[in-house]
């Protein structure tokens, strides 16, 4: 017959759910570390409990040499003489264990030591069990009952032990009550954790799956098959179906009878919207359908070993087939499996004109062409970068004045030369031949009254205040080259 304590032991173990023999051990362990504790030793002690009458008995362990020489640890070791004083059948190699005594060696001190290690090893025990029955169950669907609530995490009884489910296994929409009965997924088992080492959660697909089985029959027994799930908990759910039988509609045995089926289970998720959609192998057609209920314009694909696809659609449908926060395209590429570029058709026709814009030649003018820039001009704008007409055009007068050699002056006749270039072009007169004088001629001709009053106001000063006009010029022209400033002059 038993001993009170182990029947003590066995109820333990019954109720944990783990091996009594764990609990025995966890039990002698605890009385070696009181043992040394209260004889402060560093010998080997065991201790053993007796199954019938509860006696829990310690002692020293020493293994048996043959001579004193060999003897390196008093503590651990015996001589066979010695050995044999104590029990003659002792061979080399055997042990002798010397009996210590145990009573009132659990003070307080030691007995809570010993409470503590049965503790843990009964946990360690525990979270062993618990990893072992739910390792092979992840994604299975299980009933639980709240237990408590702790921060964020809700506990949940799942039967033989307890599980967690944190604020990211969650859907924002639910709340629970301490005693409600809720369906969950097993997530993942956890065996180094200090709570519950199941993790459950309300916001998996496998659920809505679970779901869909339980309340469309033509999905429970295989007429209709889900092929793929995205979710975002609390939000929307869009789940891709197939039928097997081309007499059964997939997406109307999901939706039930005015949408029976479809809201019994939006109600068991709080309201949580569904998209069902019929699923396509073809990605093109399955895009248009996972983007509902924005309209397409078109898909196209951009690279199939990339699964990337481009959706164009009316500018009125845009927002709609982005979603809010990008939610809608967010699911409809989680569902396909692929990248999805969305753009409006004025999007995708400014990126086509820019395209177009990019292959067509563009059109350049060497400086040498523009009648009125002298050598020296062109050999300062082509050192700074400058080669075509059409740069020099873009470039402001402060960004001209910044190349060395070039000051306010020759800044004037460059921009009276291009402005005459594009004046001649326009008028048809302009002839592309590099140091053609008839071009010369032609450009001052389209603005003979400009040029003819500029050169009259130039001629009367340079005549009546020549002395002041070339110290002004020398002033303005303290940045232009010394070669620049006599070419100028004879120029003019």
């Amino acid at each position: 017959m038993a001993s009170e304590l182990y029947n003590t032991i066995d109820a333990l173990s019954r109720e944990k759910g783990i091996d009594p023999q764990i609990v025995v051990s966890a039990v002698e362990d605890a009385i070696v570390m009181a043992t040394r504790k209260y004889y402060k030793s560093q010998e080997n002690l065991r201790a053993r409990l007796d199954k019938e009458t509860g006696k829990i008995s310690a002692f020293a362990v020493k293994t048996v040499v043959e001579s004193p020489e060999q003897v390196e640890d008093p503590n651990l070791q015996v001589t066979l003489e010695d050995a044999r004083k104590v029990n003659p059948s002792l061979e080399v190699g055997g042990e002798l264990q010397i009996p210590k005594a145990t009573e009132g060696i659990l003070g307080r001190i030691a007995a809570q030591l010993a409470k503590q290690v049965i503790f843990q090893k009964v946990r360690e025990a525990e979270r062993d069990t618990v990893y072992n029955e739910y390792i092979g169950r992840v994604g299975e669907i299980v009933n639980a009952t709240v237990k408590r609530i702790e921060g964020p995490d809700v506990i949940f009884d799942i039967g033989k032990a307890e599980s967690r489910m944190p604020r990211k296994e969650q859907s924002r929409l639910e709340s629970f009550a301490i005693g409600e009965r809720v369906r969950v997924v097993i997530a993942r088992v956890e065996k180094a954790s200090k709570g519950p080492g199941v993790v459950v959660s309300r916001a998996a697909p496998e659920l809505v799956q679970h779901l869909f089985q339980t309340e469309v029959p033509e999905i429970y027994d295989g007429t209709v098959v889900i092929r793929a799930i995205a979710r975002e908990a609390g939000e929307r759910t869009k789940i891709a179906v197939m039928s097997k039988d081309k007499d059964v509609d997939a997406v109307g045995a999901c939706v039930g009878m005015k949408g029976m089926r479809v809201q019994s289970i939006i109600r068991e998720l709080r309201g949580e919207k569904i998209d069902i959609i019929e699923y396509h192998e073809d990605p093109v057609t399955f895009a248009e359908k996972a983007l509902q209920p924005a309209k397409v314009s078109r898909v196209t694909v951009i690279d199939p070993s990339d699964k990337h696809l481009e959706v164009v659609v009316d500018d009125s449908q845009l927002s709609l087939a982005i979603g809010k926060k990008g939610q809608n395209v967010r699911l409809a590429a989680k569902l396909l499996g692929w990248k999805i570029d969305i753009k409006s058709e004025e999007e995708k026709r400014q990126e086509v004109e820019q395209q177009m814009a990019a292959m067509a030649p563009q059109a350049t003018t060497p400086l040498e062409n523009v009648p009125g820039l002298g050598e020296g001009i062109v050999e300062k704008l082509t050192a700074a970068g400058v080669t075509t007409v059409e740069a020099l055009a873009d470039m402001t007068p402060e960004q001209l004045e910044a190349i060395e050699g070039i000051g306010p002056k020759t800044v004037e006749k460059i921009s009276f030369a291009v402005n005459n270039y594009f004046a001649s072009l326009e008028s048809g007169e302009a002839v592309a031949e590099e140091g053609s004088a008839e071009s010369s001629v032609s450009a001052a001709e389209a603005s003979a009254e400009e040029s003819a009053t500029r050169t009259a106001t130039e001629s009367s000063v340079h005549e009546e205040n020549k002395p002041a006009a070339e110290s002004s010029e020398a002033a303005a022209e303290a940045k232009d080259e010394p070669g620049e400033s006599a070419a100028r002059e004879s120029t003019e």
